[in-house]
Parts: C-alpha cells; structure tokens; sequence
C-alpha cells in the first residue's frame, strides 16, 4: 500500500510537517514503515481556518445532500476494506474477524446517520402559532429547531482503529448535523487512519463539497490536539481515551476566551453484580461470560467488566474454579501500544502488593512483543470500600471479584460508585424483587444497565446509550454511540416574529420536507 504520512488539509496533503515518527506491530514491538509527520501550528491554523469557510455552506446542506455523502463515506471505506483491514491488523495486531466486524460497524453508523438526516425530524422543529389577539399582550409566532454548533475537533481513539477514529461515530454524527470535521488521528495507528482519511476526503470531492468539510491531522504527541482544542474556530471536541487525557482536553477547553463543550469518554470499569440466585443457578455459565467479557480484545474495551460483586455462599467456589480453568486455558494477549502495556504491568504489579487483594488465577505471557500477563484478582467488600484505588481501571485482561456478605452490604457499595458507563446484574426473578433497590442506585451512576449479559459488545441502534456520569464521561446526558449521538453537536436557535420564506425550509408553513414537528405543543406532519 502507498501511504504519504502527511496531515489532509482539505483536499491538499502536508507538505511540510514536524516530527517524524511511526507506527508499531504490537507482536514484535518492531516499527513498521512509513514515516508520518506531526502537524505543524500552521497547519493547525489552515485546517481551522478552511472548516470554518464550509460551515457556511455545509450547515446549510440538505438532510439528502449530507445522507449523500455519509453513504459516498461508507461506500468508499468497504472498497478499501482489504487494504484498511491489513493495515489495521498491523498496526493493532487485532484479528482480522475483529477487524472486519469494525469495518462493517463504522460503514453501519454512516448509513444509520444518513437515514436519520435524510428522514429529518431529528431538527426537533417546534412551532407556537402567533395570536394576536391575546390579552394583554399579542403573542408573537415562535419557532426552533436543532442547528450545528460549528467545526468539530475529533480525536480518535487506540482501541478501535476504526469504528471510534477517523470515519467513527464522532466524524459521522458531527457530519451528520451539519458540521465540518477536523480529526486528530491517533498516534498507534496512523496507516489505518490515513486510509480511512482518504475515504472521506474523496467523498468530500465526489459530492462538490467545500474542501474545508474534512481534516486529517497527524502527531505522535499531545501539542496538535491541545491547539485544535484552543483554536478559537473549532466549537465543540469528540473524545475518547484515557481519563487523564480527558480531563486535560476539558482543562484547555474550560479556560479558552470561549470554553467550548467537550464530549469525552474517559474510563469505566464497568460493574457487574451477581445476585444470589443467579450464583446459585448459573456459576459455571456465568463465569464463562465473565472470561469471554474481561478477556475480549485483550481487556482494551471501555465496556470492560472490571469489578465483579459475587455473595458469599457455597456456589461461589464453583464459580471461581471456572474462571481458574478459563484463564488456564487461556491463549496469549497483546496490547495495543507500549504505553498501555506499561500502565497495565503497572496496575498489575500495584494490585499484587496490595495486602488486601488475592491473585486468584493468572498466566503469565510468554509472547513477543506488547504482551500482557493475564490476572484475575479478589479482595473482600470491607477492603473495596475502603481502599479507592481497587475502584480504578486497569485497561487490559485483568478484572477484581469482590465478595459480599448480602443485601445491605451489596447496595452500600453500588451507592458509592462513582459514575461507569455500563452495570451489569444477573438475577432471577426473586433477585430483581428482593434487589429492586439496586436498580434504581444503578440508574443515578451509569449510561445502561444489563440484565443477564454482559457490557462489551455495544450496539449501533438508536436507542443505544453509550454515556455515562461523570468521570465515565465529561457530559452524562450524552451518548457517543446510536443516533442520539448526533445531538451533542448543534444547538436549539429560534426564530421569532420571521416571515415564512426567510425560515429554514424545517420550520416553514407548508413543511415541504414533511418531518414529524410539534405543532402548538402536537407532534404532527401536517402542514400549517
């Protein structure tokens, strides 16, 4: 494959660029060829400055027009999708199964958010009739809808190279309302990123868009991301990482002239409770899960089930012996990059010094490369809730089971969680009664609660929620994943007392695009 290493600025590659640096095979920790090139301040500064040209004219595109171009997206990446899916499992050494269910994962987002502008409700168009016969005072005619916010900073992220980084659901659902994309690629996987890079570009060229709907950024470091934070042209930022990074993306943000809002999903262990009778009914299944769900991708998914509370009866033997067996039987892992196998070998080593924490099961790993050994811990609900740092995450095949002794005990904890993206509870019908307290705790700490399941496996549909409170997310009322997401990138804007011709064609009389609008406080089609 020919891959320049270069930034996209519009539709012109880099020419000049900073700091060189490359991309590694985690099976080797080997560097793979090309060279790819930071982006300068300068280039910062144009990719800026040419999204903020198209806003003018890409917020006003048409729902058919943007459903056009998110599907020219979808379209190109699948005819890249050999050469993208071989890249990718170099620079990620995720199978190429994985790789491949990704592929179709991103292309499914861009369809979905096509659909869903083409359709066109989603403006959330309100009308309130004028009465100028109102007492007192007239009532004037009011009526909003949904607008863009502007240029969108998005970075993308180490763990899935695809599906949540250049052509992800943060670039689609901010393309989606109207908004030019400006993307920070991540450092791990600068090929892949490239590829898909290309993708959008040349759909921005075959749908005539302005040049300025779609920036690729490179940097092996933090100072191009931080100064498309500040940039006084970019509106609104698409996160996903570390809390660490997060946190210093919301600093930056918070302290500009104009702060702008940050969308940031930052880290979540994930909670999983198993209730009395389902310990008693399913152990042996139930740890199978748990295996398969701490252990997918190597333990590098945000859904990762890191915390497990199981009660104290005779069935948690069994239960454990099968996690044992599975993690026996295990095949080796690899992590993404060295930093994140550094901090896991990190966590790991902490939590086997902590004199409260058992190492239950663990297999070491005898690979090359970004290895990671394998670590099942426990501890008791005592020594959970009074050591913090046993509630942190650690990104990788690693999980913490936590034994209680009951009710009480069990919903004292949940209420001192902080805020997780996911909870999980296997239950009986029995449990659900007797633990009904614990649902409705879970609800005020986390995005989605699973019942009998398990958290990773996140599905694209619009009634997905993909957000969490705080620290699990920067904005717990937002979803990066589903059709909502599109929301966390426009802002309402009324227009009051204006003649119909000057009103977006969403708001007009005859509602020429027939969208579902609420009519005097009624959802209807109807024309006024």
């Amino acid at each position: 494959m020919n891959l320049a290493g270069c930034s996209i600025i519009g539709s012109r590659r880099s020419l000049t660029g900073g700091t060189g640096f490359r991309a590694y095979d985690p099976t080797t920790a080997q560097a793979v060829e090309p060279d790819f090139f930071s982006a300068t301040l300068d280039e910062v500064n144009e990719a800026a400055r040419l999204a903020h040209e198209a806003f003018v004219f890409y917020s006003r595109a048409s729902g058919r027009e943007k459903a056009e171009f998110l599907r020219r997206i979808a379209g190109n990446i699948e005819s890249a999708a050999g050469e993208v899916i071989q890249r990718a499992r170099l620079e990620t050494a995720l199978p190429e199964a994985r790789l491949q269910a990704e592929t179709a994962r991103t292309c499914g987002q861009l369809r979905m958010f096509a659909q869903v502008v083409e359709e066109g409700s989603w403006v959330m168009a309100r009308i309130d009739r004028a009465d100028p016969n109102r007492k007192p005072n007239p009532k004037p005619d009011i009526r909003s809808m949904l607008r863009p916010v502007g240029p969108v900073a998005v970075f993308g992220a180490s763990n899935f190279p695809l599906a949540f980084s250049v052509a992800g659901g943060d670039t689609a659902s901010a393309l989606a309302a109207g908004n030019p994309v400006i993307v920070k690629a991540h450092p791990a996987h600068p090929g892949t990123s490239e590829l898909a890079g290309r993708a959008i570009q040349q759909a921005v060229r075959d749908c005539k868009l302005h040049e300025g709907v779609f920036s690729l950024l490179f940097d092996s470091g933090t100072e191009a991301g931080a100064a498309l934070v500040r940039h006084p042209l970019v509106k609104a930022v698409g996160f996903t990482g570390s809390r660490k990074g997060g946190r210093a993306l919301m600093d930056i943000a918070a302290a500009r002239p104009e702060p702008i809002p940050i969308f940031a999903e930052m880290s979540s262990t994930n909670p999983v409770f198993i209730l009395p009778g389902a310990l008693r009914e399913h152990a042996g299944t139930i740890a199978a899960g748990l295996f398969a769900s701490f252990t997918m991708g190597a333990g590098q998914f945000c859904t990762k089930p890191g915390m497990v509370f199981v009660p104290e009866q005779p069935e948690i033997s069994q239960f454990i012996s099968r996690l044992e067996s599975s993690v026996a039987d295990a095949a080796d892992f690899h992590l993404l990059t060295g930093s994140i196998r550094s901090a896991y070998e990190a966590g790991i080593r902490n939590r086997k010094e902590a004199c409260t924490v058992k190492l239950v099961a663990g297999k070491p790993s005898s690979a090359a490369g970004y290895c990671a050994d394998l670590a099942l811990f426990e501890t008791s609900a005592k020594s959970f809730r009074d050591d913090p740092a046993l509630s942190e995450e650690i990104f990788g095949p690693s999980t913490l089971l936590v034994r209680h002794s009951g009710r009480e005990e069990l919903l004292e904890i949940a209420r001192r969680l902080e805020g997780h993206l996911t909870a999980t509870i296997h239950g009986t019908s029995e449990d659900l009664s007797e633990f009904r307290d614990l649902i409705a705790i879970l609800e005020t700490k986390v995005g989605r609660i699973v019942f009998n399941g398990f958290p990773t496996g996140v599905e694209v549909t619009h009634a997905m929620v993909h957000g969490g409170p705080y620290p699990a997310t920067s904005d717990g009322r937002s979803t990066s994943v589903g059709s909502q997401a599109i929301f966390r990138f426009c802002r309402p804007v009324c227009y009051q007392g204006f003649p119909n011709e000057a009103l977006p064609a969403e708001l007009q009389n005859a509602n020429p695009l027939a969208i579902w609008r609420m009519l005097d406080g009624e959802l209807t089609k109807n024309p006024l």
